[in-house]
């Protein structure tokens, strides 16, 4: 193998291909970019069993192809003292040996067999295949990913659950205590399936798609997903399991609703979080008479704050609690000046929208369990 490519370009490709690698891989070879350079592309591979992104490159001055399993912390480490420049890669199929040569140089760092580095999954027959927007997706990874959780004894909420149905695509997330649901509008839309995308590829594909311009083609089965997109593919290995009926925990009837600048109570949720509880971040809402009155405690160190926040409420006074962190989480994550809370009492969550001043394709929404509060 041999060939010529811009340092950057390289360097740039090999860091998205890498963000799949895993610190703790099961197998040695995983520890390598799979270089397959053919019909003058160059085709990067990088896996970590679970999830497999393969990107291209078109490169000049082809001499020989071929298929080298290169270092990644070696190659990364390398290409990213360059400035951009072209450079030389000349991989020896006998001693696996790199040499990678520029104008006034040339660096060797030991390769492998390429054989022995894990094929991509095929998917079966039952394949469900669509095609979807990127900015719908960016906004449904964007709004959801958040609310994911880290469990192991329930890994279907480890990840973001899209549905598809006739003219409608659904994004939900949830970690019990948040959960997020973003639907989108979607008149071509004739499927009727789903899957759960894990949260690691979902980060991934959030990052490529920012260069996409066309609807993705998106295929996938009961056990893996593929995206295609232009230069590179993406596959991943899906949560198998049933999703938790989401929908039976929104409340629907909320009497009680408030409109508040979104900044203003966030600022005041992280000014008065400051003396929450540090085990429980704990933050009392007390709402009546068109204003939010929020208070803080901690007993132990005789901490304490409440801050003012003027709103418009209609519905009865209400004294609830929320988790500081998870308010933050939820506000940051919305991108309205305004926000809609919707209450039902003190024991049952609280539904979060934001406000807009004219109808939208999508829709958000977004709900927090509240928290009990300690006389």
């Amino acid at each position: 193998m041999k060939f010529t490519i811009s340092s950057s370009a390289l360097l740039s490709l090999l860091s998205t291909t890498g963000k799949v690698v895993s610190s703790k891989n099961t197998l040695p070879i995983l520890d390598y970019f799979l270089f397959d350079l053919k019909d003058g592309k160059l085709k990067v591979t990088a896996s970590d069993l679970e999830t497999t992104l393969v990107g291209t490159i078109a490169v000049e001055n082809v001499e020989r192809e071929g298929v080298i399993a290169a270092p990644v912390k070696l190659m990364l480490d390398s290409l990213k003292e360059f400035s951009e420049q072209p450079l030389t890669i000349e991989a020896d199929e006998n001693t696996w040996e790199i040499t990678i040569s520029w104008k006034s140089g040339s660096l060797s760092i030991p390769g492998s067999s390429g054989l022995s580095y894990p094929a991509l999954p095929a998917l079966g027959e039952d394949k469900c295949e669509v095609e979807l927007d990127v900015d719908m997706m960016i906004g449904g990874i964007n709004k959801t990913i958040f609310a994911t959780a880290d469990d192991d004894l329930h890994p279907v909420m480890n990840g973001i659950y899209v549905n598809l149905a006739k003219g409608v695509v659904t994004f939900v997330a949830t970690d019990a205590h948040k959960l997020v649901k973003h639907t989108c509008e979607e008149e071509a839309m004739a499927a009727e399936a789903s899957f759960i995308l894990p949260k690691k590829p979902a980060s991934l594909l959030r990052g490529i798609l920012l260069k996409e311009d066309d609807a993705v083609k998106v295929a996938f089965d009961k056990k893996n997903v593929i995206f295609y997109l232009k230069n590179s593919t993406l596959v991943c290995r899906l949560v198998e399991g049933i999703y938790p009926n989401y929908n039976a925990v929104i409340p629907t009837a909320n009497p009680n609703k408030v409109i508040v600048d979104r900044v203003e109570i966030l600022n005041a949720i992280k000014r008065v979080a400051v003396c929450s509880n540090q085990a429980t971040n704990l933050v009392e809402f007390n709402i009546n008479n068109n204003s939010i009155n929020l208070a803080t405690k901690d007993i132990d160190f005789s901490y304490s704050a409440n801050e003012c926040v003027s709103c418009a409420y209609e519905g009865t006074p209400i004294v609830i609690g929320f988790k500081s962190t998870f308010l933050v989480d939820i506000l940051s994550n919305i991108e309205t000046p305004s926000v809609i809370i919707e209450l039902a009492d003190s024991t049952r969550a609280g539904v979060f929208k934001p406000l807009y001043d004219e109808p939208q394709s999508a829709n958000t929404l977004m709900l927090l369990m509240p928290m009990m509060i300690n006389a």
